[in-house]
């Protein structure tokens, strides 16, 4: 069965036996959000998309450009649109060739007003707004029910009478003489706080043809009244728009308070979603499809061996990385944040309680002496026989996907981050890794090469320049260099006990780059129960 035409379904809305409901998009992300809510129809109002282009809702946008911005949400949707097409951008002549244009760009009716052009919103001084003469107003509508070609392309007609102060007989009469000229539909509209007029207009107009309305003055009646009085369809005419504007400005403001992001980051639409408003999955297949194959791929170590005695109960059957935090595990929450990131293939290893280490679609390495040895030797362990680009981090560390996006951005043999808020750590009294480096961070420092020159746990205060927040990536370039480097460290008697940090201060020594990126923030040590209790805000 073929697909029901945007203009049939537009139909079906006007002549729906229930109220229906129309809400206002301005582009194709908010059109696509409207309709992943649920909305069947789509607005295009007049106001907002003179908004979004930051011109008056006074004709300054030229109809090409309306029409230009109609294309895109046509085509990001397959809900019906109903443009508010002013009144008309001109005579009968303009209304006809609006209306081929937009069944070329499959959009679906066209709401157009009795006003002279060009036209002033009208709720601005409405009653000093001059209406069209009713004759020349219905050669419009005459002229656009002529060109259309398919027969389901509907044109409302929007009766002003009330925005102008005429009352209920003028805007009847109105109404009549537009429902002759072949207007598919009334839209009454009504600047009061009650729906006095729009109510009496519709006991008048009785079922003549469906009537439509925009309680954006009268938002406070309750919808029942609405649908017991027979309305076709109510539009949300411009709060797309309105709380689009109130969060910019919010968002705005902050950054400009604080000089940063950080605090926003984590309460804003991430750019994994805007990906996916954009429909970058599709096209991503597409070139999985299309394109020439490449052997690009990253993977993934994550070191979960140790148990997290310091959580006590939570850990006696299992280790700390599968410790639940908001219906997943520690471990979970790290595997989505790499598959977000593209990365599938993950190699996780486990010590403590393995067998209750078991998440499908990863590989696993155990360290058996996970009691007696440290987290080189489980990193030497997953080394084995890695031979593409790979990330490392710990099975109790929670991070945000962009930060591996920051990764992307460098192409060193290796490269890891660093928190400039080291004293996070230093106040809860625990081991960490810090760093000092060849320049400390600072607003020029994002302009310059940053890299390692000294990594420990015992570095003076004035020395650290930030913590190693326990990710880091390692080229497949230098990978045969590091697996001698650590078959070489395997033959000291305390190779057992060393760390991170050791691998780092050695590579230093021996004149290989370990390239720092600076960040702040957006990461989680799990180390203790308040850990934990933390970890529920965090995600």
């Amino acid at each position: 069965m073929p697909e029901q035409k945007k203009t049939q379904k537009f139909r079906d809305l006007l002549n729906s036996p229930n109220l229906e409901f129309l809400i206002e998009a301005h582009n194709g992300i908010s059109a696509k959000i409207a309709e992943e809510t649920g909305f069947k129809g789509l607005w295009a109002g007049g106001l907002a998309i003179s908004a979004q282009y930051g011109v008056r809702d006074n004709n300054e946008a030229s109809w090409t450009q309306v029409l230009e911005t109609l294309e895109f949400m046509a085509d990001a949707t397959s809900i019906p649109i109903m443009l508010d097409g002013d009144t008309g951008y001109g005579n009968f002549n303009n209304v006809r060739r609006l209306v081929n244009k937009l069944e070329q760009r499959d959009v679906a009716a066209v709401c157009i007003e009795d006003k002279v052009y060009p036209k002033t919103n009208s709720f601005i001084d409405g009653n000093k707004q001059e209406l069209a003469d009713i004759d020349e107003f219905c050669s419009r509508i005459k002229a656009g029910k002529d060109a259309q070609t398919d027969d389901d392309f509907s044109i409302i007609t929007r009766v002003e009478a009330f925005i102008a102060g005429w009352g209920l007989t003028e805007a009847l009469k109105r109404a009549e003489a537009y429902h002759q000229a072949g207007s598919d539909g009334i839209l009454i509209h009504s600047a009061l706080t009650e729906p006095i007029e729009i109510l009496a207009f519709k006991k008048e107009w009785a079922n003549r043809s469906p009537v439509i309305i925009v309680p954006t003055k009268y938002y406070s009646t309750p919808t029942k009244i609405f649908s017991e009085a027979g309305f076709s369809i109510a539009i949300w005419a411009n709060h797309m728009i309105r709380s689009s504007i109130a969060s910019m400005q919010e968002t705005a403001k902050a950054i400009y308070k604080d000089s940063s992001i950080t605090k926003l980051e984590d309460q804003i639409a991430s750019v994994n979603e805007v990906f996916r408003l954009q429909g970058v999955s599709e096209l991503l297949e597409a070139e999985e499809m299309y394109l020439p194959k490449s052997d690009l791929t990253q993977k993934a170590i994550i070191l979960a061996a140790s148990r997290g005695s310091a959580m006590s109960t939570l850990t006696e059957t299992k280790p700390k990385s599968m410790v639940k935090i908001k219906d997943k595990s520690i471990l979970e929450h790290i595997t989505d944040v790499y598959n977000q990131h593209g990365i599938k293939d993950i190699t996780v290893v486990r010590g403590y309680k393995k067998e209750s280490v078991d998440l499908p679609q990863l590989d696993y390495v155990d360290n058996d002496n996970f009691s007696t040895s440290s987290e080189l030797v489980s990193f030497n362990l997953a080394l084995k026989n890695k031979d593409e680009d790979f990330f490392v981090s710990f099975g109790d560390v929670l991070f945000k996907p962009y930060l591996l996006k920051l990764f992307d951005e460098f192409n060193d043999d290796i490269v890891i981050s660093v928190d400039t808020q080291w004293q996070n750590s230093a106040n809860k009294n625990r081991a960490a890794d810090y760093v000092r480096c060849n320049e400390p961070h600072s607003r020029d420092s994002y302009s310059h090469e940053i890299f390692l020159d000294q990594c420990g746990e015992d570095l003076r205060e004035d020395e650290i320049h930030g913590e190693w927040m326990g990710v880091a990536r390692f080229s497949k370039e230098i990978i045969p260099e590091l697996s001698k480097i650590l078959a070489g460290l395997e033959s000291r008697d305390d190779f057992n006990k060393l760390k991170f940090h050791h691998l780092f201060q050695h590579l230093t020594d021996l004149g290989i780059k370990v390239r720092v990126i600076y960040t702040t923030g957006h990461w989680l040590d799990i180390d203790s129960l308040d850990d934990v209790v933390e970890a529920s805000n965090f995600l």
